[in-house]
């Protein structure tokens, strides 16, 4: 028994010891990590939001979203106060996670020694081992635990690099160097949490589409990122979906009720509260002579309200 117990640990260990051994997750971990999902995957093993549902998110608001996660249970997936190079911007993405962590000398040089192996680029920091894995659609998000001053982990030569690949910008739980460089880059943003012009010192690069901390909010590697100058909502990959028709008929619905109580036809309990059969009725009429688009099919719109309860 006690040779059992002593080979079980042993395996324990040396599986431990393996994990800690890669910069990132095998595909198969990261599928894992998000067993959710469904739908198609990149060659990591991320989940791969439609940029069709990626543009939709666009015009969600943060409440909206928020709410619907609250709902399914998912508490811990907003982050604000931020700092933004641009405030009017709003971005999504598929979520490409790094985790930073204070030098230490022994790990630092397990982490390069470990990339080396893996053929990571040798020159310059591992801040650039990021950003070589993006692709169109993916936003970096990394955990720099708000570090600012030497805590900087792009400048505007990383930061056209992470344009180019992933015409997206950053979320950094830290900080960025030369803000007026990384200003001109032509739809670049960033949410940070400070600026400096001093250079990374004493930090180093962890892992790479691991599970990381964004200030209160869990980020998991191809989460979908809602980000806008009121903050940030990570939602899981499986919940992108639902979670963009369920606002987009909430905001349906605020619409009509909005408009019925400027025209005095109900009451702002009668909006506030569930709906009368006559107030169904009517935003149902109103619904299928929208002036506008709708921003979902109508078929989607059909069978998300045949499962309402008003």
């Amino acid at each position: 028994m006690l040779k059992q117990t002593l080979l079980a640990g042993a395996f324990v260990l040396g599986s431990l010891a393996s994990h800690a051994q890669a910069i990132s997750p095998t595909p198969d971990q990261i599928k894992a990590y998000t067993s959710g999902w469904k739908g198609e995957r990149s060659p990591d093993g991320r989940p791969r939001v439609s940029d069709a549902i990626l543009a939709r998110l666009k015009n969600i608001s943060m409440e909206e979203a928020w709410g619907v996660l609250r709902n399914k249970g998912y508490h811990n997936q907003f982050e604000g106060e931020w700092q933004l190079i641009h405030n009017d911007s709003t971005m999504t993405g598929r979520v490409v996670t790094a985790q930073y962590m204070p030098s230490r000398p022994d790990l630092q040089d397990l982490v390069k020694e470990t990339g080396k192996k893996e053929g990571r680029v040798q020159t310059g920091g591992t801040n650039s081992w990021p950003i070589d894995v993006l692709k169109e659609g993916d936003v970096y998000v990394a955990d720099g635990y708000g570090k600012i001053a030497d805590g900087t982990l792009i400048g505007d030569n990383l930061g056209n690099s992470i344009y180019a690949k992933s015409k997206r910008g950053v979320i950094f739980y830290g900080s960025v160097r030369d803000v007026e460089g990384l200003s001109e880059i032509k739809g670049f943003n960033a949410w940070i949490k400070g600026q400096d012009p001093s250079y990374i010192q004493q930090m180093m690069l962890t892992n790479i589409n691991t599970p990381i901390r964004i200030g209160r909010a869990v980020v998991l590697p191809g989460d979908v990122v809602l980000a806008k100058k009121y903050g940030t909502i990570f939602i899981p990959a499986h919940l992108v979906e639902e979670l963009v028709l369920t606002s987009e008929v909430t905001a349906l619905r605020d619409e009509f009720g909005h408009l019925r109580l400027r025209e005095g036809k109900y009451t702002p309990g009668e909006i506030d509260t569930k709906w009368s059969d006559a107030i169904q009725k009517d935003f149902l009429n109103w619904v299928n002579n929208y002036p506008g688009k709708l921003p979902m099919t109508k078929k989607e719109l059909d069978d998300y309200l045949k499962e309402r309860n008003y």
